[in-house]
């Protein structure tokens, strides 16, 4: 609960729902109810992921959490089945041995074995070559295109009769050529026979056919174990081989697999299953027995089962080939232990009768981003098996079903009343006070002819509980129903993208199967229409799949890579408020973030920091003239155009936010802010407004000023509230207890802002834009060129594309000179010819577009000449030509350069360019030496503390001053002394106290700043 407060997660901490509580469970037993009523939840025995560590069965979604596959290292083996003697004559006359070649990565399921599946339409070759191990001529059945993985070209047709093995040359001939279809139902003899793997079953150990037999990889021969494959079981039921299911539910063999030298009976079938204790118990035992039968000479390591069971087939001459395999191998989410496909009697429930409903419902479903809907989950839905829901865990949700003890009763129960009302008189328990084991397990039930049924042994997937939270979280539908119908579908999920095939996907099933439940539920409880109408099987209607988060260099982060960042930590050093602010702008939630403690930082300085500094700016000043809001609301009209300008881009901001959020993209939401609050409202409104702040006296041009700054900053504190839960309420806060323009005294407790649209000017707003990228342009020549913006600088020459663009340019051209400190605006047409520009093709977006051919559409682009550069500026495409086909090239699939002419220097953005005269003559100097003396004094007032209002006195001591420096400041007196609120500013032959030195023009003055009064 500490982080989750501290972090700003809101969720409801005092009224949690909670899975193991009384009601929670009986609601998920109403659908469990409801499902068996419908045939949708039935028992069966199949195949199913199982783990021995857990001691339960999973279901496909657990085993396909995130992690659950791992790399493994298993010992493979090509095993030889021995084809009966009395099957020989079926083929050509051969002498010897013939066998069938089957490949395992699971040498432990050998014992198990009841049949070889082949492919009807496969091509198979009777192969005659030598045993590599016991180097004796064989024949071997092989699929003809996998002859290559075991055979080399150039030993085919070798010679047989001077095998020498040390060559390593193995010989080898196709004697005749069938198809699979044609080896159905030949048999041959146990592979491992066991005392406890016998079996009369006639149908067992013969060739069968499957349509899963590939030969992408073995040797196009299955060996068939219906124990332990889903494709195994389904073949062994179709020819009736039985089953034989040689390992406990522990993963150890049973006792009776054993042979005394290699294998010992109860061992596990899995290294991973032992402990580091009982594998050095077992090295020593089999160190003992193979040394001292002479299958080893020194053993140094624990040998697997695997390992030992190809040793045993390889000394019975039943081994071709062995050799270590990598391969992904499923492992228990729970436990980190491999799991074993073993034949339970598991309950089911039957989500592929309604698998199209769940495919088209997922279509009406809002996915964020839309490709994991289609792709991941809906790909998931297409491939989808039946749930398995059984598991045979201690603790948990019970399956709600009794059975009499012949199985020919049993009972689906819904709810505890339903439970009380079938409780036998013989019953331990007659008092339902706990729905978990064991209590309700002592619970004994009548059937309807009278007969004692218990309840099975299973419970129920977590994930089921989880999926079921929708309905059960509000009890329903046995209260809280007129809550579930406000609350159900739910807006808006989000979880990881590995959810797809967890929390995603049960409640997606759980409402597609559940939907005609609630719909009769609602009904029969007297809901209208317009409120049933809501149920349309689905549980939420958008979603949001997260991505991780990783390190700054883009890996996992894990404790052994040293690379986690501890959330608390980061939390407690920097703030919830940047944190968030910075997981959300930094990446969109649904793509993975690179996580830089760094970014927190620069967060932190520049979001926060310059929305702080707007917010104490506004104090500052406000508290000064006791601005309070008190006064009426000025009309918008009767504001400057700058206010107007801000405001309008305000609610342009609210309108774009707002759809953004509505349309769960909060990264573009953040991120349109940090602009706003960045590039225009703290450099630009409020750095062209200063004045208007500390001059002058308190009449309608400052209060239009405090209104629309005071707006922009409560709307922002309003608007980034969803992400920096925190900041913008103490701001807001602070700014409404003096205002009271809310009852509410929460940022939390007020509706999110609306926008204006009569607010919105887009002309001025794209008047304004060019202004700030005029400035922008220019402000970055002086920066190349080393020229401060306090110096001065005579003219700027802008090339206009038409008249609207002149028209508007000239709108803000004092507004321009002003930021960028120039005495002209010059405005040219292209056909003067006094800026040069070139093109350039941008080769990462034309290359899509032009393939082939971008080589020489780069040529042409290049040689462009100014009109056609003009033409591109001004109408946004222009047409070329290669091959005799028109290609259309815009204006974003160019980069047009301007280059410096002498004595300027050129800069441009898209189709704007500006050109700055860089010459600073004497006069342009004289006055930049005045602006910087300002500079200087403003921060000598800045470091004592001197009050907004404070004037002063200003001593210069005029010992050793440059003429040029003298004049400059002289010249513009007045102009300093109003900006510094200097009474005087005097020249003395030595000053004798508070001397601090400043530099003008890299020339060092002496002066005394005094504070009036």
């Amino acid at each position: 609960d500490d982080i989750t407060t501290k972090m700003g997660y809101w969720v409801d901490l005092k009224e949690p729902y909670v899975t193991f509580e009384n009601n929670y469970i009986e609601s998920l037993w109403w659908l469990l109810k409801k499902l068996y009523n419908r045939n949708l939840l039935y028992e069966s025995v199949s195949i199913q992921p199982y783990s021995p560590a857990a001691g339960t069965g999973l279901s496909s979604h657990e085993l396909n959490q995130p992690g659950t596959y791992k790399d493994v290292k298993d010992t493979s083996a090509t095993v030889l089945f021995k084809v009966k003697e009395n099957e020989k004559n079926k083929f050509q006359n051969i002498e010897g041995n013939i066998f069938f070649m089957a490949w395992t990565t699971t040498p432990w399921t050998l014992p198990s074995n009841l049949g070889l599946t082949v492919g009807a339409n496969i091509d198979y070759v009777l192969v005659k070559t030598f045993n590599p191990f016991a180097h004796q001529i064989i024949h071997v059945i092989i699929a003809k295109p996998l002859i290559g993985k075991y055979f080399k070209a150039e030993d085919e047709n070798g010679d047989f009769e001077n095998y020498q093995p040390e060559n390593k040359i193995n010989s080898w001939q196709i004697i005749t050529q069938f198809k699979g279809s044609e080896l159905e139902g030949i048999a041959y003899e146990q592979l491992l026979p066991f005392e406890a793997n016998s079996t009369d079953n006639p149908n067992a150990f013969k060739i069968l056919l499957g349509d899963f037999v590939t030969t992408e990889d073995g040797t196009g021969i299955v060996h068939t174990a219906p124990a332990f494959g889903a494709d195994d079981f389904r073949v062994g039921k179709k020819y009736d081989i039985g089953i034989l299911t040689m390992v406990d539910k522990r993963g150890k063999f049973l006792s009776g697999i054993k042979d005394g030298v290699f294998l010992y009976g109860d061992e596990y079938v899995k290294e991973a299953y032992l402990t580091d204790a009982e594998k050095e118990t077992e090295f020593l035992k089999q160190k003992q027995i193979l040394e001292a039968n002479g299958k080893v000479k020194d053993l140094k390591k624990y040998l697997s089962v695997d390992d030992r069971i190809v040793l045993k087939l390889q000394e019975e001459g039943k081994l071709f080939k062995k050799e270590k395999y990598d391969h992904n191998y499923p492992h228990c989410w729970r436990t980190d232990k491999p799991i074993l496909y073993y034949p339970l009697d598991a309950w089911f429930i039957k989500t592929t009768a309604l698998k199209d409903r769940m495919v088209e419902q997922n279509k009406t479903i809002n996915w964020k981003p839309k490709s994991t809907g289609e792709g991941r989950f809906g790909n998931w839905l297409e491939n989808m098996v039946d749930w398995n829901l059984s598991r045979s865990r201690y603790w948990g949700t019970p399956l709600p079903v009794w059975k009499t003890e012949d199985g020919e009763e049993q009972i689906c129960i819904g709810s505890i009343t339903e439970l009380e009302a079938n409780i036998h008189p013989n019953s331990p328990v007659q008092n339902i006070t706990d729905l978990h084991k064991p209590q309700v397990d002592e619970i004994i039930l009548k059937s309807t002819s009278g007969k004692e049924m218990k309840r099975v042994s299973d419970l129920v997937d977590v994930w089921f509980d989880s999926g079921a939270m929708p309905y059960a979280q509000w009890h329903f539908p046995f209260e809280n129903v007129q809550t579930f119908t406000e609350n159900y579908p739910a807006d808006f999920i989000a979880e990881g993208v590995d959810q797809t095939r967890g929390w995603f996907y049960t409640l997606h099933a759980i409402a597609s199967l559940i939907k005609e439940d609630i719909i009769e539920e609602l009904t029969n409880q007297g809901y209208d229409a317009t409120i049933i109408e809501k149920v349309k099987g689905i549980a939420y209607k958008t979603v949001v799949s997260n991505g991780l988060v990783l390190d700054k260099n883009g890996n996992k982060m894990s404790k052994r890579l040293g690379n986690v960042v501890n959330p608390f930590d980061t939390i407690e050093k920097y703030g919830a408020d940047a944190t968030r602010w910075y997981l959300i702008t930094n990446a969109s939630p649904w793509d993975n973030l690179k996580f830089d403690i760094e970014g927190i930082k620069e967060v932190q300085r520049k979001f926060f920091g310059t929305l702080y500094n707007t917010y104490q700016f506004f104090v500052l000043y406000s508290n000064v003239d006791g601005f309070a809001f008190k006064e009426n609301y000025i009309p918008l009209e009767q504001r400057p155009e700058i206010d107007r300008w801000i405001l309008s881009s305000l609610n342009t901001l609210i309108k774009e936010v707002t759809a953004s959020m509505n349309d769960y993209e909060p990264t573009n939401a953040g991120r349109l802010i940090e602009n706003f609050v960045d590039e225009h409202l703290s450099n630009w409104y409020v750095r062209l407004c200063r004045r208007r702040f500390w001059k002058g006296e308190y009449e309608h041009d400052k209060i239009c000023a405090y209104q629309t700054l005071y707006e922009c900053v409560e709307t922002i504190v309003r608007l980034i509230a969803p992400i920096s839960p925190f900041f913008s309420d103490a701001i807001f806060q602070n700014l409404n207890k003096i205002t009271q323009r809310f009852e509410a005294n929460s940022v939390h407790h007020v509706l999110y802002p609306t926008h204006n649209e009569t607010a919105i000017d887009k002309a001025l707003e794209e008047r304004m834009q060019l202004a700030q990228d005029t400035c922008s342009l220019v402000l970055s020549i002086r920066k190349k060129a080393n020229i401060k913006v306090r110096q001065p600088l005579q003219k700027i020459m802008i090339p206009v594309l038409n008249p609207e663009m002149k028209l508007q340019l000239e709108r803000v051209e004092d507004l321009i000179k002003s930021e960028v400190n120039v005495k002209e605006l010059q405005y040219l047409t292209e056909t003067e010819g006094i800026i040069k520009k070139k093109a350039k093709a941008n080769f990462k977006i034309l290359g899509a577009k032009l393939g082939a051919n971008m080589k020489e559409a780069a040529s042409l682009i290049a040689s462009f000449n100014q009109q056609q550069i003009a033409e591109i500026e001004q109408k946004g495409a222009i047409e070329i030509a290669i091959e005799n086909t028109s290609y259309t090239i815009l204006q974003n699939d160019v980069e047009i350069i301007a280059e410096d002419i002498p004595g300027w220097s050129v800069a441009s953005k898209g189709s704007l360019t500006v050109a700055l005269d860089i010459t600073i003559t004497s006069e342009l100097q004289s006055e930049g030496d005045a602006r910087e003396f300002v500079n200087r004094v403003q921060n000598i007032r800045k470091e004592n503390n001197f009050e907004l209002t404070d004037r002063i006195f200003v001593q210069i001591e005029k010992n050793n001053v440059p003429e040029g420096i003298e004049n400059s400041i002289n010249q513009h007196k007045t102009y300093i002394c109003g900006e510094i609120l200097a009474d005087s500013i005097n020249w003395e032959t030595n000053i004798s106290h508070k001397i601090v030195e400043i530099e003008v023009n890299s020339v060092l003055l002496k002066i005394a700043v005094t504070k009036k009064g």
